[in-house]
């Protein structure tokens, strides 16, 4: 005899079933359960389907992203101003100022040179500061965008912003994106890790987090030491066949009460217990860089049993390697508003020796293996320095402010043209006047490389169809190869 629940129990599951197929019936969401379930996937060929097949030909396959988190100093590492050394404790002009919000110091402040000297390096005839000396090797392998701007001018909007395309927490991270919309090309690794090294401002999982996309596409925090994920081992006293059964048994319940309900978080939670199993031997192997020659080794500048980002640099290499689509490196520590936290003289000096070497060594490594044309790398930050003075003319005591309207970033690899210095800021460092390259249209040319056009790549959430690029974006054309 039927229960008396039951007509409640199936309005609740015809409930489900209607908001589940709302968020999947657009764009590329409408295979995107199927994508979970489809071991195609992780496979990078000709009969994968449509999510997980890039729009046209794509001319990278991997990014390994360099986010120095904190706002390294443009002005001090990539675009000397004369001009700015001419007026050097000036106040700053008003019309700079007048129409913008400043993170820290007033508009009184007063106009600072850079400390460091500059130099033109490569057939570019990039300027370069003297902190970057590894940097100046390769800069006919490196397009340096410096008119590049973003919009928050504080590190946890920005931080967002730059990962993923808004200022507010909840959206997909871009690595969350590239999973999505291209699957893995091994089913034994996430198709989007991270990495962090160095102190400083706290980050959080919402640069990295799947927001509305199903949570398999999450980023995947990797340890450069100790275990590298937390809580992937097995527990004392369980060995590999019973963590098997117990997978499959708790994989039976989970598919019972998809059966039910038709969520696409209880598939996803199938799939990540899986992937957990895998990495148990996937993980450690890829992991352990005393595998690699002392030469590598050495070229890079890695502590084997250490964390550090010369260590991560080489991970990034070992992972894209086996198939991993999005690595990502946090490098925390360039947040110099002067003072002993942090300062434009010992604090800035330590950062570039922490990263010049082996982020130089990345390229070095990825192109003499063949893997350069393929890969795209990224180096840069949230925001860059002020042209104006915090903190006191002493050398632990010096700094600059928060600056979104103008600064630099570098790419290489991947379908970027190599060798180019695209766009530029005015004579004080302080907006970007030239070519301006604004974070959406950063986004678009990314996913273009990858042959995802980000005016398709969607996913429906609360009756719209959003992406990576909002309703922004487009692509920087001149510096594609």
């Amino acid at each position: 005899m039927p229960s008396h629940h039951e007509p409640a129990f199936d309005a609740l599951r015809d409930t489900t079933r209607r908001r589940f197929l709302r968020q999947c019936g657009t764009g590329m969401g409408a295979l995107a359960l199927g994508s979970l379930l489809d071991d195609k996937l992780f496979a990078a060929d000709s009969s994968l389907p449509v999510l997980g097949k890039p729009h046209f030909a794509p001319k990278a396959k991997n990014i390994i992203y360099l986010f120095q988190s904190g706002g390294p100093s443009h002005l001090d590492l990539f675009d000397p101003k004369p001009e700015l050394a001419k007026r050097d404790g000036q106040q700053v002009p008003e019309e700079l100022v007048k129409n913008i919000r400043l993170a820290q110091i007033g508009k009184q402040a007063k106009l600072l040179a850079s400390p460091y000297k500059f130099a033109r390096h490569g057939k570019s005839g990039m300027w370069l500061s003297e902190l970057l000396p590894h940097l100046s090797t390769i800069v006919d392998d490196v397009c340096f965008v410096q008119g590049f701007h973003s919009e928050a001018f504080n590190h946890d909007p920005a931080t967002i912003f730059m990962n993923t395309g808004a200022q507010l927490a909840g959206r997909p991270a871009m690595g969350s994106w590239f999973s999505y919309g291209l699957g893995s090309a091994n089913e034994d690794l996430p198709a989007f890790v991270v990495l962090m090294t160095g102190v400083g401002q706290p980050l959080t999982n919402a640069s990295w987090g799947s927001g509305f996309l199903p949570t398999v596409h999450q980023g995947v925090t990797l340890r450069s030491q100790g275990d590298p994920v937390l809580f992937v081992s097995n527990p004392p006293g369980m060995g590999a066949q019973r963590r098997r059964q117990s997978l499959d048994a708790l994989k039976d319940l989970n598919q019972a009460r998809f059966d039910v309900l038709q969520d696409p978080e209880i598939q996803t939670r199938i799939a990540s217990y899986e992937m957990a199993y895998r990495m148990q031997t996937s993980v450690p192997e890829v992991m352990d860089i005393s595998k690699e020659s002392p030469k590598t080794q050495e070229a890079y500048g890695t502590t084997p049993g250490r964390a550090s980002f010369a260590n991560n640099c080489l991970l990034a290499r070992r992972l894209v390697e086996r198939g991993v689509r999005f690595v990502q490196l946090y490098h925390r520590g360039w947040d110099h508003h002067g003072g002993p936290d942090g300062n434009l003289v010992f604090d800035l000096k330590k950062r570039c020796a922490e990263t010049d070497q082996p982020a130089v060594a990345l390229i070095k490594d990825l192109k003499e293996r063949g893997l350069l044309d393929e890969t795209l790398v990224l180096w840069g930050g949230e925001f860059g320095r002020t042209p104006m003075m915090q903190g006191a003319l002493k050398p632990d005591q010096i700094g600059r402010d928060h600056h979104p309207h103008g600064y630099t970033i570098w790419m290489a690899g991947g379908g970027i043209k190599p060798g180019t210095v695209y766009g530029g800021t005015d004579d004080f460092g302080f907006y970007a006047v030239d070519k301006k390259v604004h974070v959406h249209d950063l986004h678009a040319t990314i996913l273009h490389l990858f042959g995802l056009d980000h005016l398709k790549l969607t996913y429906r959430f609360q009756g719209r169809d959003f992406r990576l690029t909002d309703v922004h974006g487009e692509v920087v054309k001149p510096i594609l190869a």
